[in-house]
């Protein structure tokens, strides 16, 4: 089996799923504000319960994706998402109240869920000691679609906070298409599993994990760190208003550059510091930089040092592969659809807290009863969090090169 085929695709889907998140950011508060007929603050605590939601949704979807994916394949539940995706799009183009976009950002989560077939499709075909630069590549697309869609949006949200959900509905209905004529299956006929509902559902998922060697510890740490990540899809565009006065053109232009220093990270980033450290490190050394950045964030008031603590948001790139990669390490030839499920459902509980521990300490600290205003209370949360990874990552015991000790099994 080839990667020429596969990886493409894969890393079309990632982009688009990153613009299809990234292109509501500029428009969110604007978009809340209108359907709602709220002012500012008011939006605040909706984004909150919004993100609690979407969620939610992708906590609940994610196991079940990654389960289907290891019986009908990769090929099936991806095409599916993007088509979910595309109805979903369309529908945030002409929602007029608030529960018809909490239906809309809930189906966002639940077919975003397609991110651990995606994974387990690099897996498939990935030997173990490159998945963590191949899942770099994934991260790049990531990156690539957060410039993307957030310039989108913020060029297009200066017309209207609905007209940037018509270019990402075009986008996802375009690569499904694409998908159907040129992405193969990835996953071997004998390496399928039947599906489980007991395995499909976060308890069943969690159980699995337990019984998975070193399995908990790693998703202890996705969960604190998505934790801490968090801080900019949930709370940027509200804190670029309320601490730095920005325009959604404004909020589009900075979100472009996070995703530009994200994809440069991923790409030139990701593979040096593996190889240099090696997974448990290169991590550790990625969410001590992403601390820094959070503190900084938490007390600058000016468009010049916003855009200066950019810069060294690439260099925690390698946090997330890392992670993944150590994962997928865990997981035999036959699971990786089901592990990469865990991971995102790990990453789902961390959606879960977010909302409230971060846009919510933010929408009290702008309130207007609030004791101090301060818009950047969220990033000191997300430093916390971004402390409490770095501690349970170093308790991770270290193995060879990172290889841990389950035979790896590889896929050609």
């Amino acid at each position: 089996m080839t990667a020429s085929r596969t990886i493409p695709f894969i890393v079309a889907t990632i982009f688009v799923d990153a613009v299809g998140f990234g292109i509501i950011m500029p428009v969110l508060p604007q978009l809340v504000m209108e359907v709602g007929r709220i002012d500012l603050p008011h939006a605040i605590e909706v984004g909150a319960w919004i993100g609690l939601v979407m969620a939610v949704a992708t906590f609940l979807a994610s196991p079940v994706l990654g389960n289907l994916s290891d019986h009908y394949g990769r090929r099936r539940v991806l095409l599916l998402s993007l088509g979910g995706l595309t109805v979903d799009y369309a529908l945030l183009t002409i929602v007029d109240t608030l529960p018809w976009l909490f239906v809309a950002r809930a189906l966002s989560g639940i077919f975003g869920g397609s991110y651990a077939a995606a994974q387990a499709a690099i897996a498939d075909i990935t030997e173990p000691e490159q998945r963590a630069r191949n899942f770099g590549f994934v991260g790049a697309a990531f990156g690539v679609g957060f410039v993307a869609g957030p310039a989108i949006g913020g060029f297009l949200g200066e017309i209207g906070p609905r007209a940037p959900f018509v270019a990402a509905a075009l986008l996802a209905a375009a690569n499904m298409l694409y998908g159907i004529f040129v992405f193969p299956e990835t996953l071997r006929p004998d390496r399928t599993r039947a599906f489980d509902w007991r395995r499909a559902n976060p308890l069943g998922a969690w159980q699995t994990m337990r019984g998975l060697p070193g399995m908990g510890g790693v998703a202890s740490v996705l969960v604190l760190w998505q934790i801490a990540s968090l801080v900019y899809p949930m709370t940027w565009s509200f804190y670029c208003i309320a601490q730095l006065g920005w325009s959604p053109g404004m909020i589009g232009a900075s979100l472009a550059a996070v995703g530009v220093a994200i994809a440069l990270g991923q790409v030139f980033v990701v593979g040096p510091a593996v190889a240099r450290f090696g997974e448990r490190d290169a991590a550790t050394l990625g969410i001590l930089i992403a601390v820094a950045v959070y503190v900084g964030y938490a007390f600058t008031t000016s468009t010049l040092g916003a855009f200066l603590l950019l810069i060294p948001v690439a260099l925690q790139a390698p946090v997330q592969p890392s992670l993944m990669a150590m994962m997928s390490r865990r997981a035999t030839a036959e699971t990786q659809g089901e592990v990469q499920g865990i991971s995102a459902m790990a990453m789902g509980l961390g959606q879960l807290a977010a909302p409230i521990l971060l846009t919510g300490t933010m929408a009290w600290f702008t309130a207007d009863g609030a004791p101090v205003h301060f818009p950047g209370a969220a990033f000191i949360v997300a430093a916390i969090f971004g402390l409490l990874a770095i501690a349970m990552l170093r308790r991770l015991p270290r193995a060879t090169r990172d290889a841990d000790q389950i035979p790896p099994s590889v896929t050609v």
